[in-house]
């Protein structure tokens, strides 16, 4: 068996196939050669494909989840001004790589998002608790992963006469102020 029959055997081709190339010529080893390529850079192609779709999966769910807190990573203007074009594997290597960057890098945002709600949700109940030695300290509900403007703030109960006695309490504001301002006078030619 010669050198160049053996690669057509580790190439993972049939037994028996250098027979054939063997007989037919030299050309039609190149053209088995040439659709091996081609249907290793196909799965290649696939394999790439499948590891970018499961990424942009999971970089959605992770916005989807965290969507207030945390935003959209900005996308790369030059990959867009080019128009549409089959990317080659170098290009979906990258592609895939960038991904993974940036869903390791919102994985971290997120659990930073999780410990911070967590340590407010522990100072909140503190907070009820011990309301005396939290005097005035005021946290948004925001921190707690809640939606809404409200404030939850220990004040003095019953005003300064409280404050004096050392009473006091949690209590949660009544939610997003009015916009100062907006109030649109009316035309009068509009009331007629």
């Amino acid at each position: 068996m010669a050198q160049d029959e053996q690669q057509l055997v580790d190439l993972g081709a049939p037994e028996g196939t250098w027979f054939a190339v063997r007989a037919r010529g030299c050309g039609e080893r190149e053209r088995v050669l040439d659709d091996r390529a081609r249907c290793a850079e196909r799965a290649a192609r696939g394999s790439l494909k499948t590891q970018i779709a499961m990424l942009e999966r999971e970089l959605s769910g992770i916005l989807v989840d965290t969507f207030p807190h945390i935003s959209a990573p900005r996308g790369d203007s030059e990959r867009f001004s080019r128009g549409p074009r089959l990317l080659d594997l170098a290009e979906l290597e990258r592609s895939r790589d960038r991904l993974v960057g940036r869903v390791a890098e919102l994985r971290g945002l997120a659990a930073a998002r999780v410990e911070h709600e967590r340590r407010a949700r522990e100072q909140l109940e503190r907070m009820r608790l011990e309301p005396g030695r939290y005097k005035f300290v005021r946290l948004p509900v925001k921190d707690l992963g809640q939606g809404g403007c409200g404030v939850w703030e220990v004040r003095p109960r019953l005003g300064l006469i409280g404050m004096l006695a050392g009473w006091w309490q949690l209590k949660l504001s009544s939610g997003c102020p009015l916009p100062r301002g907006s109030r649109s006078k009316r035309d009068p030619a509009q009331s007629s």
